[in-house]
């Protein structure tokens, strides 16, 4: 996508070749070398939704590169905001299995990096699936907070609003499952009560974002109805703070909206303001909203507590 989609510049920069040892931040070596093996040899089903060909290979390790690029680009002076336009996708991907088009898990691989520097990250997910490969990566972890928006119940059937992180994690995952129909106004709602609250608390020193956009009302694959502004909205919101924002590509499978959603998510990274949501759902979409704060609260003030 060029300057000309979404009014304003942009610096290309090459998705680096990830090795086997940048994988295996998170990747059980083991799982890295099938997975090279698998895809060398002629591909196949990984799983029922996850294919491989020989190129998969060279498709993911790049994919996850791309985070380790914007990274040290940014470390380096250049832009706070960066959007990494990847497939395969990797929120779904576990320490030992691909699940649902993902084989790497991107966005973990570069929260990984940067925790290993001592920096803080929070991870933003608005994709309209659960990130249950990112959730089982850090449900443990006191320094790493992870916030997902997505539809419940459906696919992968994770991300109930009790599932709050354990162990020195509790308090640190942060499910806000919405029901068939969200619009705008919910998903405005959430940003405001809950993602904007508990990610400005937890005080990262990055935010990392796993950005799907199968939550437009065109993509095929849910029942979400969210416009493209509806994503600039929720970018806006995430520019407030201040902090380096990086975007993985997550999923979306009608190209224009995709288009105009990306478009609209750099606009709003970049600080610009969007017209009050248009959007109507439906009213279990508001009460959602409503338990999730409300569960958000109790487990983060015992986090405080501690």
């Amino acid at each position: 996508m060029g300057a000309r989609s979404w009014g304003g510049e942009v610096d290309e920069r090459e998705a680096a070749f990830a090795s086997k040892e940048e994988l295996a931040l998170v990747h059980d070596p083991t799982y890295v070398d099938a997975i090279e093996e698998f895809c060398l040899a002629g591909g196949g089903q990984l799983d029922p939704d996850t294919g491989a060909v020989p190129g998969t290979w060279e498709a993911a390790c790049r994919a996850a590169g791309a985070g380790l690029v914007a990274i040290d680009s940014i470390q380096a002076g250049a832009s706070p905001l960066a959007f990494l336009a990847v497939r395969p996708p990797g929120h779904h991907a576990h320490a030992t299995r691909a699940l649902g088009f993902c084989i790497f898990n991107n966005i973990a691989i570069a929260t990984e990096r940067l925790v290993r520097q001592d920096a803080r990250v929070a991870i933003v997910d608005f994709d309209v699936h659960h990130g249950d490969g990112t959730q089982a990566t850090f449900g443990a972890r006191s320094d790493v907070l992870y916030v997902s928006l997505h539809e419940y119940p459906f696919y992968p059937g994770s991300g109930w609003l009790e599932e709050v992180g354990h162990g020195q994690g509790t308090g640190r995952t942060v499910n806000i499952p919405l029901p068939p129909g969200t619009a705008g106004d919910a998903i405005e709602a959430a940003f405001s009560r809950i993602v904007v609250p508990v990610v400005a608390d937890f005080a990262p020193d990055w935010i990392l974002v796993s950005a799907g956009y199968d939550g437009h009302r065109a993509d095929p694959l849910a029942d979400w109805v969210l416009e493209a502004n509806d994503y600039g909205r929720m970018a806006r919101h995430l520019s407030r703070f201040d902090l380096p924002v990086v975007y993985f590509l997550e999923g979306g499978y009608e190209y224009d909206a995709i288009v105009a959603s990306v478009a609209s998510t750099l606009r709003g990274g970049a600080g610009t303001d969007f017209p009050t949501p248009t959007g109507t759902s439906p009213s279990l979409a508001a009460e959602m909203v409503d338990t999730s704060a409300r569960q958000a609260a109790k487990h983060w003030r015992s986090v405080q507590a501690d």
